[in-house]
């Protein structure tokens, strides 16, 4: 037995090796600190003058940078800084000077070169332990959602007096109950059997005066809470939604306390994106014209955004007919005349809204309200007479357009008016991943990764290198040549390792570390198998080309079997397992076939070149065996 393969087996396992090399390599390229400068809204751009303020305000607080560059649509621009442990410093340096219109966010720029991307190159993803991240807790508005269901009964129990035609005034009275005020018995208790019925969950009382008689509807607190679980609920479901259309590695989404929210993105490049796109508060209200004649309690007076009636204004009817929570799909688009839209497809119960509302009121126009909550920024001094940052939530209410109602709407139609195609793409992925149920507020941000990140990474890489160090040290000693081939499988099984990840675009945590140390020794482990089985070939009489055949065909089964069973335990924590526990079952997964890959075709393929295709009598393989005896 020759022990040779065929030349393209051999040159299959050096284009697999080389391949994974080239794949590998963009990972030895560390990426710089950098801050990223973006526009709050889509609308607003980065320009050449803001990048100056901004590095006019690092050069006067003596924070040093280099490679700015302003992205060719002027959407962002990225600053460099020379030491990591700068970033938060500058960031806020860079946040005062260019003010709430612009997001600053900490980044990590990279350096691998163009020649290595152009071929699909790309560096691994670190985790949020690792390189970093955004970590996020946000709080979610009850009293928000507590005033916007009020101001929903509110408006439905004045729509459906009306309708029935019941005289009588209906307004808020407290933060939790409608009241309503009868000139005769009779209106109250038809007022009342209709509340009653269309809202079953709110408390009914009757109240008596002298010449009025009075119905307060209050909300019990099992009401207050379905609506805190249901703010809460559906606000996790819609972040969740919004981080997928990020398309961030391995996210964290994931409900904290009564009304708390936490949210990390791992790995991410581009937190400015998120920041702006998880902290938008973007809903949709869609309301009639209100008429000449409307009194002024049943009307909103808005800004009117369109073009072609800049500084103009519109009296809205403050009736919602439906919000963008009934919104199921949206697509940004251009209508006929190449302006930009957003497709607008609706669920039934909105469709049946929209239908009974606009066949009703045909030549009428109807306001569509973009309704966004901001912050303005403020600095104050604490008792200790330190300067610290205060953000004030505002909302925003602009008006995008109010066209007139042509015909009958149904559950499709199309939004036109807007500003810009990005304006139009970032106002479809906020319906799409569906609107907030209750306004959210940033209570901490927080950015991983300038000191434990890079504390992580030291001690992993050196995990990594006392587990190979001391397996190289043993493998060459007690192995001989077979060990050395053992070793340089090992090193290609490495290389092999960190490119697949790479490829798949895996994100790396503190538990894949582990994961990869692992594989090192299960790599080794089936080389040892190997081995072995050549040595007790070699006891029992066979000639050394004999003994390496057979060594490694009868050592395959019992590899296979081992790393099999492991690989079905990876699986399945993967399938059961969240967050780093993901992290560990991916590596180790990816360890197992590239160590199977190694040790079986590529040790192989060393030890033919090491003896295959000529007489040998003794084999270094830990001791000196020749055919038959031990030396």
């Amino acid at each position: 037995m020759l022990n040779r393969y065929p030349l393209w087996k051999y040159l299959l396992v050096l284009v697999i090796v080389l391949g994974g090399a080239f794949y590998a390599a963009p990972n030895l390229y560390a990426p710089d600190p950098a801050l990223q400068v973006t526009g709050e809204s889509s609308a607003t751009l980065v320009d050449d003058r803001l990048v100056e303020k901004a590095t006019q305000a690092l050069g006067e607080a003596g924070i040093e940078y280099f490679g700015e560059t302003l992205d060719p649509d002027g959407r962002n621009a990225l600053i460099r800084l020379r030491e990591q442990d700068q970033q938060l410093r500058a960031q806020a340096v860079v946040s005062r000077a260019v003010g709430d219109a612009y997001i600053v966010a900490l980044n990590l720029a990279e350096t691998t070169p163009d020649w290595l991307t152009d071929l699909g190159g790309q560096p691994m993803k670190l985790g949020l332990d690792l390189s970093g991240g955004v970590h996020f807790k946000l709080e979610v508005d009850i009293d928000a959602a507590i005033d916007r269901r009020m101001e929903y009964y509110l408006n439905t129990t004045k729509r459906m007096l009306r309708e029935d035609r019941i005289r009588g005034f209906i307004a808020l009275d407290g933060a939790r109950t409608v009241q309503g005020r009868f000139r005769s018995e009779a209106d109250r208790e038809a007022a009342r059997k209709l509340i009653a019925d269309e809202f079953p969950e709110l408390l009914l009382d009757r109240v008596d005066t002298e010449d009025e008689w009075v119905i307060r509807a209050s909300m019990t607190d099992a009401s207050v809470d379905e609506i805190v679980d249901y703010s809460v609920s559906q606000n996790l479901t819609t972040l969740r939604n919004r981080v997928n259309e990020l398309g961030v590695s391995e996210p964290l989404v994931q409900r904290q306390g009564k009304n708390r929210i936490v949210v990390e993105l791992p790995g991410i490049q581009d937190t400015a994106e998120a920041k702006r796109i998880l902290g938008k508060v973007a809903n949709l209200e869609f309301r009639l014209v209100a008429n000449a004649d409307a009194p002024p309690s049943e009307r909103q007076r808005f800004e009117y955004r369109s073009p072609d009636r800049a500084g103009v204004t519109e009296n809205l009817e403050r009736d919602v007919i439906i919000t963008g929570e009934r919104v199921s799909n949206a697509q940004a688009s251009f209508d006929q005349n190449g302006q930009p839209n957003v497709q607008i497809s609706l669920d039934s119960e909105g469709g049946t809204l929209m239908s009974r509302a606009t066949r009703n009121n045909i030549k009428r126009r109807m306001g569509v309200l973009f309704i966004e909550r901001k912050f303005r920024t403020r600095y104050e001094k604490d008792e200790n007479g330190e300067e610290v940052v205060v953000k004030i939530p505002y909302d925003e209410k602009k008006l995008l357009t109010a066209p007139v109602i042509q015909s009958a709407l149904g559950a499709q139609f199309q939004i036109t008016g807007l500003d810009s195609p990005m304006e139009a793409s970032e106002l479809a992925l906020m319906l799409r991943a569906g609107a907030l149920a209750a306004p959210i507020s940033f209570v901490e941000e927080r950015t991983v990764g300038p000191s434990l990140g890079a504390d992580n990474i030291r001690l992993g890489i050196k995990s990594v290198q006392y587990g190979l160090g001391l397996v190289v040290l043993f493998m060459v000693l007690y192995y001989r040549v077979f060990g050395v081939a053992a070793v340089i499988a090992l090193s290609a099984n490495l290389v092999l390792l960190v490119a697949f990840m790479s490829i798949i675009g895996a994100t790396l945590t503190l538990p894949g570390i582990a994961g990869i140390v692992l594989t090192v020794g299960m790599a080794v482990d089936a080389n040892v198998l190997i081995f072995s089985r050549i040595r007790e070939e070699l006891n029992n009489g066979l000639s050394p080309q004999m003994a390496i055949h057979s060594g490694f065909e009868r050592a395959v089964a019992t590899i296979l079997d081992a790393n099999i069973t492991t690989l079905i335990v990876a699986v399945i924590l993967y399938a059961v397992g969240t967050g780093p526990v993901k992290g560990f079952a991916v590596t180790l997964s990816v360890g197992i076939v590239t160590s199977m890959f190694t040790a079986i075709m590529g040790t192989r393929a060393l030890v033919n070149l090491f003896y295959g295709g000529r007489r040998v009598q003794k084999l270094a393989i830990g001791r000196d065996i020749t055919a038959g005896e031990s030396a």
